[in-house]
């Protein structure tokens, strides 16, 4: 019971509009192709791999900062 009202206070001003809903729900895609390309890179074992997932992680980055 305590939970729900806390989750329901820190929810803020209200519902979200359907753009704050696809912006979160984008937000939180990036974060786990994020998530996946760190675990990759900690196992890649070959330099051009490696170059190509950090090029991919700082892409994601990018688009993770535009969207805070």
């Amino acid at each position: 019971m305590e939970a729900k009202k806390t989750m329901s206070s820190s929810s803020g001003s209200g519902p979200k509009s359907p753009e704050d809903l696809r912006r979160d729900q984008e937000r939180r895609d990036l974060q786990l192709s994020r998530v996946r390309i760190v675990n990759d890179l900690q196992a890649a074992t070959h330099p051009n791999h490696r170059k190509s997932l950090e090029a991919a992680l700082e892409h994601l980055d990018q688009k993770i900062a535009k969207l805070e």
